[in-house]
């Protein structure tokens, strides 16, 4: 398993690159400032990230005795990350945009798509 220096070395790098990709293009594609809810949004998600991370790792050891994850796996471990963090952040998101929770949900969908897309390129370089 991964140690702890990089589990946090990956989780604030994914976050940071994500900050500096989405920010702009949610708030020319949203036409709303985006900037502090992303940087709250990303710090959650950072913490998740970790935590997650941490649990999912700790249940395929046990359950396989391996953390490698093949593609199918990797999917699977990209929307449950995903869907946890959507329920957590989605109230945010809907108060402090002054939207409906169904809005928010499709911004927040169209943002984990593309954060879905960077985990599994991301992954795509650690060995099977």
């Amino acid at each position: 398993m991964r140690s702890t220096g990089d589990r946090i070395r990956q989780a604030i790098s994914f976050e940071l690159i994500g900050i500096l990709i989405v920010t702009p293009l949610f708030a020319w594609a949203f036409d709303h400032p985006m900037g502090v809810l992303v940087v709250l949004g990303a710090t959650a998600a950072t913490g998740w990230n970790y935590l997650f991370n941490l649990g999912f790792d700790h249940a395929l050891h046990r359950l396989r005795r391996d953390v490698r994850k093949t593609l199918p796996l990797r999917v699977v471990h990209a929307v449950l990350f995903e869907a946890t963090l959507l329920m957590l952040l989605l109230p945010l998101f809907a108060w402090w945009l002054d939207v409906s929770l169904v809005a928010a949900l499709l911004m927040e969908v169209s943002f984990a798509e593309i954060a879905n897309l960077l985990a599994l390129l991301k992954g795509s370089s650690d060995p099977l």
